[in-house]
């Protein structure tokens, strides 16, 4: 009988704390840079957290953890990806002394997880550097944050080294080209950060990630880390040669990220890049000796492909931080996002030809509003059938780049449970199977509620995706 999805495929889902946690500064949680962003990187961030900003509260997690980690086993996960907040383990980030308190919660909520027979995924940091960080050393900027970092790296490492056997290094680190606030904790102005610094800053990251990597397997002999990127391929808009090394550009300018982090070196191609911008980064002695500690597997968040051309005039679309031209052939979401399932696909084989490495797909999702009405047996719930359409047909994609030879060990489809989107700080952008009751403005009772797309999901997993093919008449 034909099979889609390998044994032992992890399904699962993917929130991250400063998204989803809320208790912002309870139980010693120092501030991160995400309670100064109330409207996430689309506007401007303020001196002190304020009421409207969403993420104070979130969803609750931090209090509901057993309600929800309940709810996805319910739904059969074998895998649930989280992050753990910087601030909650090293309040300031420069600390030499750990929160104690901080360190508990993630012990409970992990054990939670091994209550179900769901691994935990772990990304170190996830969008949320501390804001002490971000404002006496300006982030990444400073080589100062290898060594908090890496403080941090080795206390929840000894921590939980019994309890997590996946890790990520650092959440979507090439988006720190498009927000270097939110990804670098650098609170220089997007227009007035040299190239220097932000590359700099990059260097930095990239020490960081391979010293993480270098210490996990130091510390736990078969543990898995992993870098994660923001995955969108380039498409040429036209077959016009300029579009094509446009494109080629772009998709480099994204790759060289992972590419440090697999092969342990800086590729070639980034050499002119930089001498054009006139960067050279600065490496300290041993920077080149630690780079060499490469990761496990790669995994990438996917919303969606963009195009890019040389017409300077070529108009330009939406998506997930990066951006780019429009492309005229893809619909859009809700959000004006584009929806591009067979671009996973494309994704999958061009990363996999690239790195010989195990692939996961750590993001994947449909952001839209959703509205709560009375289902047929008496419960509120969400008619998400455009979430269900939307998700299977990425999931397809995924089953044939495994026909293709791509090895993939597992999906974790982005906000499992309803939280405040990163992009715009809101909640009605919904991407959850479950529905949290609380809007824009603050109110609701954060009553959790099933969607149509739970037992959807639910299917897939006890199915290992077999279902598609009974759905497909084989």
């Amino acid at each position: 009988m034909k099979t889609l999805f390998p044994e032992g495929f992890l399904w699962g889902g993917a929130v991250a704390a400063n998204q989803c946690e809320g208790a912002y500064l309870e139980d010693g949680k120092g501030l991160s840079i995400q309670d100064i962003m109330p409207h996430g990187i689309m506007g401007a961030w303020t001196k002190e957290p304020t009421e409207d900003n969403m993420k104070l509260v979130g969803v609750d997690f931090y209090h509901r953890y057993k309600e929800d980690i309940r709810l996805f086993a319910e739904m059969g996960f074998k895998i649930f990806r989280t992050s753990i907040a910087w601030s909650r383990i090293f309040p300031n980030g420069d600390e030499l002394t750990p929160n104690e308190i901080g360190l508990q919660f993630y012990d409970d909520l992990f054990d939670e997880c091994h209550k179900y027979g769901i691994e935990p995924m772990v990304t170190i940091s996830h969008y949320e550097t501390p804001l002490h960080l971000a404002k006496e050393y300006n982030g990444w900027t400073n080589r100062k944050l290898i060594r908090f970092y890496e403080n941090y790296v080795r206390t929840i490492f000894a921590r939980y080294r019994g309890k997590v056997k996946y890790w990520l290094t650092f959440n979507e680190i090439n988006s720190i080209l498009m927000a270097p606030l939110m990804s670098g904790g650098i609170m220089t102005p997007r227009e007035e950060l040299s190239a220097q610094n932000l590359y700099q800053a990059i260097h930095h990251e990239l020490v960081a990630s391979a010293l993480a990597v270098k210490i996990a397997h130091e510390m736990m002999p078969g543990a898995m880390v992993g870098c994660m990127i923001l995955g969108s391929p380039t498409y040429p808009l036209t077959a016009h040669p300029d579009d094509v090394i446009k494109a080629m550009k772009k998709d480099q300018e994204n790759y060289y990220f992972a590419d440090v982090q697999v092969r342990g070196y800086y590729p070639r191609y980034l050499d002119s890049y930089l001498k054009e911008q006139g960067v050279k980064i600065q490496m300290e002695p041993g920077d080149e000796e630690i780079l060499k500690n490469t990761v496990d597997f790669v995994a990438f968040s996917y919303y969606g492909s963009s195009c890019e051309s040389a017409d300077l005039n070529a108009e330009v679309g939406k998506g997930n931080i990066l951006g780019g031209v429009k492309n005229p052939f893809l619909p859009v979401s809700q959000w004006g996002w584009p929806i591009d399932a067979q671009g996973l696909r494309y994704l999958l084989n061009q990363m996999y030809d690239r790195y010989q490495k195990p692939l996961f797909v750590v993001e994947n999702g449909l952001g839209a509003e959703d509205h709560l009405v009375m289902g047929p047996d008496g419960e509120l719930t969400v008619e998400d059938d455009y979430r269900i359409q939307y998700m299977e047909a990425h999931i397809r994609e995924m089953a044939k780049a495994l026909e293709d030879g791509v090895e993939l060990l597992g999906y974790t489809s982005w906000g499992c449970i309803d939280l405040v989107s990163a992009s715009t700080a809101q909640l009605k952008k919904r991407y959850g199977f479950i529905y949290v009751d609380r809007n824009d403005d603050g109110t609701g009772t954060l009553s959790r509620y099933k969607k149509k797309s739970f037992y959807w999901y639910k299917h897939i997993i006890e199915t290992n995706g077999q279902c598609l093919l009974e759905k497909e008449g084989q």
